[in-house]
């Protein structure tokens, strides 16, 4: 009967357990979808998870395995993902006993040497507190779910990696064909001002002719020293991106591929961008959020902790079993005595949640959108290609035509030297009308999430 009052009151405080430690029920946040976005397509997308491959360019292919392997920013993203892992199984470790032990030993001298003495003790402790209100599971669950927003967080990186390395071998290849038409750009130019040099020597034009034709050699010549630049610049990027430096060399092409694009099936789902990382790693983020209202609210209970120890004091080491002392205590909180400052951490929880609503629905909001604009952009830049098609022809027969009026003496060189920057005009729109093409349909793969799921992409 002594202690029967103490077990009514635990006893009370293990009932009211049952009501304070439920979970408090989050909001979904509210989404309006697009009607575009609600049906269910059967088309599927070619390799989704290694959609490089799609563009059959076995350098590609290799450039990609080395930047996911020597990427220094994916390194240390993956290094985040181990330290919240690491985090949260230390908060695992709140919801188990805590065990310690300590050894003493000391030797007493007095001045009868008799009277010296041998001392040691050995002790130990044991620590546990009891989760009535589910605080620590709480914590625990918003540990949990901070490491996954981590992981996610390093695919979302991976997925940004495969479409910056991809534009940078395609930026590559873009100026090298580039640097491939100014070389027979310029060559062109030299037999044009050859041609004028015969013409303006047989009197058959003016001095004007020749400076025009001057003019358009040294302005191309002037043009190529900048895309040797580029050329420079976009090798050096490349490198730091696989971990080398400026000067190694990397791998590139000449030109840009011309093979027919992949595939995109129309009709895209919504529930295809299930697989963004940046979504999940919102999702995860606003579900910590609840997990930390329900802390918040969850510490303003009282906290109980069992406490036990065992020591040993003697004389000798060996007398160890013969004056142990043990005791064992219950350790109670009350946190709710400061209920004001609980009661506005509560609050500072709540509107962190509803922060991480708005952010969710927004990274939602912009996925779509980045989705929508890579389809419309994808339209767009296939009906441009084939005007410039159109564009290539006139351009190339009015220079014909222009040269040969030229030679002929019908016109002077200033209208040749106009069609032949024309035609350089719609030959370089072309090229960056591909270049452009292919940034796209990597766009639309990052857009989409896609690739974080291959075995290449390593976040643990």
């Amino acid at each position: 009967m002594k202690n029967f009052p103490r077990c009514i009151f635990l006893a009370g405080f293990m009932l009211l357990s049952a009501c304070a430690s439920q979970p408090i029920p989050g909001k979904d946040p509210e989404i309006q979808m697009p009607d575009q976005w609600a049906t269910p397509t059967t088309n599927a997308i070619e390799n989704p998870e290694t959609w490089w491959k799609n563009f059959g360019d076995p350098r590609l292919d290799e450039l990609i395995e080395q930047a996911l392997r020597r990427n220094n920013d994916f390194a240390t993203a993956t290094i985040r993902v181990r330290r919240a892992q690491l985090q949260a199984a230390q908060v695992d470790t709140n919801l188990t006993p805590s065990v310690a032990v300590g050894a003493n030993s000391a030797r007493t001298r007095r001045f009868d040497p008799r009277a010296d003495f041998d001392s040691s003790s050995v002790s130990g402790s044991l620590s546990f507190e009891l989760d009535f209100w589910g605080k620590l599971a709480s914590q625990r669950a918003a540990a949990r779910l901070e490491a996954k927003a981590s992981e996610a967080d390093c695919r979302a990186f991976a997925i940004s990696l495969l479409g910056t390395t991809t534009q940078l071998y395609w930026q590559l290849a873009y100026l090298n064909k580039l640097l491939a038409l100014s070389a027979a750009d310029i060559a062109y130019a030299e037999q044009t001002l050859a041609l004028t040099r015969t013409r303006y020597t047989a009197g058959a034009i003016s001095g004007l002719n020749m400076a025009q034709a001057e003019l358009n050699l040294s302005t191309q010549e002037a043009a190529r020293t900048q895309l040797v630049q580029q050329r420079v610049e976009a090798r050096h990027a490349l490198a730091l991106l696989l971990n080398h430096p400026p000067a190694a060399d990397v791998v590139e092409p000449a030109e840009l591929d011309q093979a027919r694009l992949p595939e995109i099936g129309a009709g895209l789902p919504a529930d295809i961008l299930a697989s963004r990382p940046d979504l999940h790693s919102a999702e995860f983020r606003l579900r910590a959020t609840l997990a930390n209202i329900d802390y918040t609210r969850a510490y303003f209970y009282p906290s109980f902790s069992l406490t036990g120890s065992v020591g040993t004091t003697s004389t000798a080491l060996f007398n160890f079993v013969q004056n142990p002392v043990a005791t064992l205590g219950v350790g109670l909180t009350l946190p709710f005595i400061q209920w004001n400052t609980t009661r506005l951490a509560i609050r500072v929880s709540e509107t962190q949640h509803e922060e991480a609503v708005i952010n969710y629905r927004q990274r939602l909001y912009s996925a779509l959108a980045e989705v929508e604009g890579s389809l419309s952009a994808r339209t767009q830049l296939r009906a441009a290609a084939e005007k410039l098609k159109q564009s290539m022809a006139q351009a190339q027969r009015a220079e014909a035509i222009a040269q040969t009026r030229f030679k002929s003496g019908s016109t002077d060189v200033q209208l040749w030297l106009d069609a032949q920057a024309r035609l350089r005009a719609v030959e370089r729109s072309a090229i960056l009308n591909r270049l452009n093409q292919l940034n796209n349909q990597a766009t639309l793969y990052r857009a989409l999430g896609l690739g974080a799921g291959s075995e290449l992409v390593s976040c643990r």
